[in-house]
């Protein structure tokens, strides 16, 4: 049998080697754009004007890892695909413009779910004045297979990187963490869906577009990511782009509360589950940030370190490495599935 490919943050650090063997700048073959950001990110940065730069993101949502018709309503499934994109473009600080869907279909699947499909993502595509300006269809042999690309902006200059965190730096995080795991938690152990009002996190995320937007216009932010992977994967991501390391408190972490009646997710859910689309960001030591910013809170989880590792302030007062254990394709084994 074939070997797997390698774990997802490999094999991106492979490529980059492969791609960009001098250096993060770039410039495009042939053409005036400058790639000022390329892999690495949550966005692709290209300075195209004197005044903007352009945010390029792409992401799947594939049946079977990402969703499951049987546990997920179609429009849901529309929603939560553009919402990946749209995440990216927040953890820049950008406004996004316009996106671009490929779509790959099986035969068998009714007209109905594509519809609903459409629905819930052109839903929130209105919410955030984007328009779906072109892309691709095609016959799909398996499940269905749909590819986001979403374009965005940002004043020159001024997107937020991973990269720029800095010893000393205060760790925030928004929203609460953990809800969307849960949810593919007791899908997976009910084997069926579960209501949707207890996990709107899970179901119908909302991209922190404006929060992403006034962290930049204050300049609060000196690095910043979204919670995809999970906060232990994505932490990671801005500690190594920023050569830094970090250390978080665990009774600081705010974590979902889900069910009925209500109840704290447990912290492992919260520090590696992922698909929250919160943003976790850096500020430096003396920034002045607020409880509440765009109607969403913030807290503050811990700081940034000069070391490289990460290390977890457990409730007792210990403290242990804390390994990135959020999700990443082609790892052999993940902390839990997706679904």
């Amino acid at each position: 049998m074939a070997p797997m490919p390698l774990p997802e943050r490999e094999l991106i650090a492979q490529l980059r080697r492969f791609v960009s063997p001098a250096g993060r700048t770039q410039f495009a073959a042939g053409a005036k754009a400058a790639i000022r950001v390329g892999m690495g990110d949550d966005c692709a940065v290209l300075r195209i004007g004197s005044a903007l730069d352009c945010l390029v993101t792409t992401d799947f949502s594939l049946e079977g890892i990402h969703f499951r018709r049987n546990w997920h309503p179609p429009e849901s499934v529309g929603h939560r695909c553009l919402a990946r994109g749209l995440s990216d473009i927040a953890a820049m600080g950008g406004e996004p413009v316009a996106a671009f869907l490929s779509l790959a279909l099986p035969g068998t699947l009714p007209q109905a779910w594509v519809r609903a499909f459409f629905r819930g993502l052109l839903r929130l595509a209105e919410q955030h004045h984007v328009t779906l300006a072109g892309g691709d269809t095609a016959g799909s042999p398996t499940g269905v297979l749909a590819d986001i690309v979403v374009l965005g902006t940002v004043p020159k200059g001024q997107a937020i990187l991973r990269s720029g965190a800095r010893p000393g730096d205060r760790i925030f995080v928004s929203g609460t963490l953990g809800g969307s795991a849960a949810a593919f938690m007791q899908m997976g152990t009910r084997r069926k869906k579960v209501d949707e009002r207890q996990f709107p996190r899970h179901f119908y995320p909302e991209p922190r577009i404006r929060l992403g937007r006034i962290l930049r216009e204050r300049r609060i932010a000196t690095a910043m990511i979204d919670t995809s992977d999970g906060l232990s994967t994505d932490l990671t991501h801005i500690c190594e782009e920023s050569g830094v390391g970090a250390e978080i408190d665990a009774s600081s972490i705010p974590s979902a509360r889900v069910g009925q009646p209500a109840r704290s997710v447990d912290l492992d859910l919260a520090l590696h589950g992922g698909e929250d689309y919160e943003l976790l960001f850096s500020v430096s030591a003396r920034a002045r940030v607020p409880r509440m910013l765009a109607g969403v809170a913030l807290t503050e989880i811990g700081r940034i370190t000069s070391g490289r590792k990460i290390f977890l302030r457990r409730m007792d007062g210990k403290t242990e490495p804390l390994k990135p254990r959020g999700w990443e394709h082609f790892r052999k084994t993940q902390s839990r599935g997706r679904a």
